[in-house]
């Protein structure tokens, strides 16, 4: 609903990466200045998953994991169920949040090239006229330097990291698909430029 829900979503994508139990939060938890920098018991932390690439839009979110221990994506996604206590808490609601989420193993190699700027790019569905993007005609985007200019104005994702901007490192595990710092805008701007690249099966993958 607001940068607070958002910020505190993304410190549990931190927090509740752990085998240890998460400390309790109060709702009242709201300052991304602080998302990352707290642990459960303040010594080193024992991760189920690795976060390589992520998203937070209005209704949903997307995340690119790999396991680190047995079972660790379902003990993962477990836990961040918590969230919806949290939210729940604040809005006086009651219910499940999270519905209908798909897990979708990635195994061809066309994917495991470009999923992490599929993931990225949601962002562009704030703009209206940006919306055909997941077609394969992707280089008709009406104006590349906004587009960018967009991306860079999200914080809610991991587009920032990959470009070498800090944002929230602490959550992110970024060797799998970095392999030159500081170039991962240029491989998305020659994503968005090719035409004849196969799109990705964007139903496959909402």
């Amino acid at each position: 609903m607001d940068d607070g829900d958002r910020a505190r979503f993304v410190h549990d994508l931190y927090e509740f990466n752990d085998t240890a139990p998460a400390i309790q939060f109060s709702r009242t938890f709201s300052s991304p200045a602080h998302v990352g920098r707290q642990t459960s018991n303040m010594g080193p932390r024992d991760r189920i998953i690795d976060i390589h690439g992520w998203k937070l839009v209005l209704n949903h979110f997307h995340l690119i994991l790999s396991e680190r221990v047995e079972n660790g994506l379902a003990l993962f996604m477990q836990k961040l169920s918590g969230y919806a206590r949290y939210f729940n808490e604040r809005y006086e609601r009651r219910g499940p949040l999270f519905q209908g989420g798909k897990k979708i193993l990635i195994e061809r190699e066309e994917h495991f090239l470009y999923i992490l700027h599929y993931v990225h790019l949601n962002a562009l569905d704030d703009l209206s006229d940006y919306k055909n993007w997941r077609e394969r005609n992707k280089g008709d985007i009406p104006n590349l330097k906004r587009a960018l200019q967009h991306l860079r104005n999200d914080r809610w994702s991991s587009y920032l990291d990959y470009c070498g901007i800090p944002n929230f490192p602490s959550i992110l595990t970024k060797t799998l698909f970095e392999e030159h710092a500081g170039e991962y805008q240029d491989s998305l701007v020659e994503y968005l430029k090719d035409k004849s690249f196969q799109s990705l099966d964007s139903t496959l993958l909402e």
